[in-house]
């Protein structure tokens, strides 16, 4: 009798999982980028020795660092307006006409020395508490740039200039106020994501500091990525634009405006320094460095970061570019009117 080997079949059976991959994790690309660096570490560091990527980390540590402190606060401040404001305290001291609360909210913006990063969070606190978005966003653009601190700030840097500082707050002022009431007309709430108009709900039994801690903790996780990712591109730009450029600028008044208001968005200043940035540009004349310092606060590549992060893209691509018209114009007439032109 001749024995027959058979080999097992499927046939019928359940058929047989095939063999897991391995999937490619953060913690397997960070060990592979060590291992490359030690091995390849004199060249890592002949390249990271560049006069350019010097220059590009240590713009990119300023900003964040400048704005941190200044983001913390804001996000502080949203979590008491989330705790402890109720919705119906801000309807009573704001007025019932939308245009007349965007004047009351620009005004407002006097009491919040901060930067554009602090009033961020706030701007999304008043919104999720019943604020008209119209109103929110004029307190946004006004809180950089009315505040004492930043007329201060301007004072000292152009000693011998004391309009300048009369005409950043009547620019900036105008800047809030127009764009508030421009977003009344044109405005549409599904612009605005989804997420930024929905409350933190807090848990059952909650106290209002449980309430105060979680909203701050959240504003801060969600609103500092995106400055990060601002501070990246502004330290990207700001090695990529040469000097050379500003200091041609002499003597062309209506280039020197449009020049300055872009360089006000790549460069991504906070609003108290910004100022003595300005000044130190002597060879411009006073207008393009009016424009530079109305523009900074309203609209930079860190602050778009933050408001599509906020409020979503389809927002930031119609608020920012709308902003910086009214900036720009808003600088302009306020420069024509106070400094007495070109000068």
């Amino acid at each position: 009798m001749i024995g027959v080997t058979t080999t097992p079949t499927t046939t019928g059976g359940p058929p047989r999982s095939p063999a897991r991959r391995r999937r490619v994790d953060s913690l397997l690309v960070l060990c592979v980028l060590l291992i490359a660096a030690m091995v390849w570490q004199d060249r890592v560091v002949a390249a990271l020795d560049a006069p350019a990527l010097r220059t590009g980390s240590t713009v990119f540590v300023a900003v964040c660092v400048q704005a941190m402190p200044f983001l913390a606060l804001g996000v502080l401040i949203s979590g008491m307006i989330a705790a402890f404001v109720p919705a119906s305290a801000l309807r009573r001291v704001l007025p019932r006409n939308t245009a007349a609360a965007v004047g009351v909210a620009g005004m407002a913006g006097l009491a919040l020395p901060g930067c554009e990063c602090a009033s961020v969070p706030v701007a999304r606190r008043l919104m999720q508490q019943g604020v008209p978005p119209a109103v929110a966003l004029a307190f946004l653009l006004a809180a950089p740039a009315v505040n004492p601190v930043v007329l201060v700030a301007t004072a000292v840097a152009f000693p011998g200039e004391p309009a300048m500082v009369l005409a950043r707050f009547l620019g900036s002022l105008a800047t809030a106020v127009v764009t508030g009431w421009l977003w009344v007309r044109i405005g549409r709430a599904e612009w605005i994501a989804e997420r930024a108009l929905r409350r933190i709900v807090p848990r059952p039994g909650a106290s209002r500091w449980a309430v105060f801690a979680e909203t701050a903790r959240h504003d801060l996780v969600e609103a500092g990525g995106f400055l990060v990712l601002g501070g990246l591109t502004a330290a990207v730009l700001n090695v990529a634009v040469p000097a050379s450029w500003v200091t041609s600028l002499a003597g062309q008044v209506a280039l020197g405006v449009v020049v300055m208001a872009v360089l006000a968005v790549v460069l991504a200043l906070c609003s108290e320094a910004d100022a003595f940035v300005a000044a130190s540009l002597s060879a411009l004349p006073l207008l393009p460095r009016l424009v530079f310092l109305v523009v900074g606060p309203a609209v930079d590549v860190k602050l778009v970061a933050l408001q599509a992060g906020t409020f979503g893209r389809a927002f930031a691509v119609r608020f920012a570019p709308l902003t910086f018209l009214v900036a720009v114009v808003c600088g302009v007439v306020a420069g024509l009117l106070v400094l007495g032109g070109a000068r």
